[in-house]
């Protein structure tokens, strides 16, 4: 269900060519998140988080800069930072909304792959809070052709476990909300060009 090790490698090298020759820092900034994998605008979100100390979700220019430089994202210049954080400050006051700077940041994607993500996520979202857990995953996700499974090394919570771990950069919480969800998969859309092989995945993956 999770981007393949070969889907990742194609976009982590289609990322890291495209970026040589990019010059605007917007794009260059997610670039350098698709060259992490699929989970790297996850993982920039999450580096927001953890300064967000008065949990406002909103971001000065000195906590954006530490957050992109705490991330190790050394691709941009700090011109480049600057330009970045102004083209997203809209109303010019100072802050921004991390969570409308990472819906921003996620490549452009077709209202049809949208519509994919989010009958995926409901459908996996089987008690309708927002947030997949491993008991939300029970029979949906089957696990009984997992290697670990079938040699009795895992247990099917644990299988099951390894799954959300996939959507999870770093604190393995055990949950997907929706956003994680929808960063996640807007990294694995900018990986496949093809509409219909995208529509295919999800629908073969999910079974929608």
């Amino acid at each position: 269900m999770a981007a393949t090790v070969r889907t990742q490698k194609e976009m982590k090298d289609k990322a890291m060519k495209q970026l040589k020759h990019e010059k605007d820092p917007m794009v260059k900034l997610r670039l350098a998140c698709l060259a992490r994998g699929s989970t790297g605008i996850k993982g920039l979100g999450r580096c927001f988080k953890i300064m967000d100390d008065d949990g406002s979700r909103s971001l000065d220019f000195k906590e954006f800069k530490k957050g992109i430089h705490d991330y190790g994202c050394t691709e941009l210049s700090n011109e480049e930072i600057q330009e970045a954080f102004n083209k997203c400050d809209r109303d010019g006051s100072g802050t921004l909304d991390f969570d409308e700077f990472l819906v921003q940041l996620r490549p452009p994607m077709s209202q049809a792959r949208r519509s994919l993500i989010a009958q995926a996520f409901k459908k996996l979202d089987k008690s309708g809070d927002g947030v997949v857990t491993v008991e939300d995953l029970k029979g949906i996700y089957n696990v009984k052709k997992h290697p670990k499974y079938l040699n009795g090394e895992w247990t099917e919570d644990q299988c099951l476990r390894q799954f959300l771990d996939t959507f999870d950069s770093q604190d393995k919480d055990g949950k997907i909300l929706k956003e994680e969800f929808d960063n996640y998969y807007s990294g694995v859309s900018a990986s496949i060009d093809n509409e219909a092989y995208f529509d295919l995945m999800m629908r073969s993956a999910y079974k929608l």
